[in-house]
């Protein structure tokens, strides 16, 4: 092997490390914080009490999400205090992940 195409290999790996990390921030920032309030297994709700949500653009509040993984609903507790992600999908927000705050 060259050292040419070991330097380009190299680079590559180093490359696509980056990028993954990346990623991992962006997602990791994408996380809020707050507080829950209720847990509705029936409904398959879970009420928080967060902060802003950057990326739907909502400032703090206590309000109702809906909960895409049941899974999600047997972990969550009363006054758990929690980092989670959520989205906006066809007018209902949903929780898309949930875990304990640091």
């Amino acid at each position: 092997m060259n050292r040419s195409h070991t330097t380009r290999t190299l680079l590559a790996t180093v490359l696509l490390s980056t990028l993954g990390i990346s990623s991992a921030l962006a997602q990791a920032s994408d996380m809020s914080s707050g507080e829950i309030r209720k847990v509705d297994k029936a409904a398959s709700k879970i009420t928080i009490k967060h902060g802003e949500i950057k990326n739907l653009d909502m400032p703090p509040m206590t309000m109702v999400f809906q909960v895409r993984d049941p899974a999600l609903l047997e972990k969550a507790k009363s006054g758990d205090k929690v980092r989670f992600s959520a989205e906006l999908k066809d007018g209902a927000y949903i929780l898309t992940a949930v875990e304990a705050a640091p």
